[in-house]
């Protein structure tokens, strides 16, 4: 499985669509562990774009702290999964609590 997770400044970006990188974090989900993790730049703002970008990168799930309801239809059109309210975190500790079920998740904080 493949998670993708924006990131700024190394950690969970607060803006999904304005990011600076995504970890692209490749896990085992029997054994519970990363087997890679590689950041990738995020390509120019532009609306609908993202979903379909990260579904050629092969990503299966998203973890984001927020994300306008469109994107989140974009998403699932694209057969990946959505997790958003993740908090501003490292992403191999997002992805490992994520992995073992004890990722805290909160409110959407996208406002659109």
């Amino acid at each position: 499985m493949r998670i993708a997770i924006p990131v700024t400044g190394g950690k969970l970006a607060e803006h999904f669509g304005h990011c600076e990188q995504f970890a692209l974090i490749d896990v085992d989900q029997n054994q519970k562990s990363i087997l890679t993790e590689v950041m990738v730049d995020a390509p120019p703002h532009q609306p609908g774009l993202l979903p379909k970008w990260l579904a050629d990168q092969g990503t299966n799930v998203v973890i984001a702290g927020g994300m306008g309801h469109k994107a989140r239809e974009l998403f699932e059109q694209n057969s990946i999964t959505v997790v958003i309210g993740a908090a501003e975190k490292n992403p191999e500790l997002i992805a490992t609590s994520y992995m073992h079920g004890s990722l805290n998740t909160g409110e959407n904080i996208c406002g659109h």
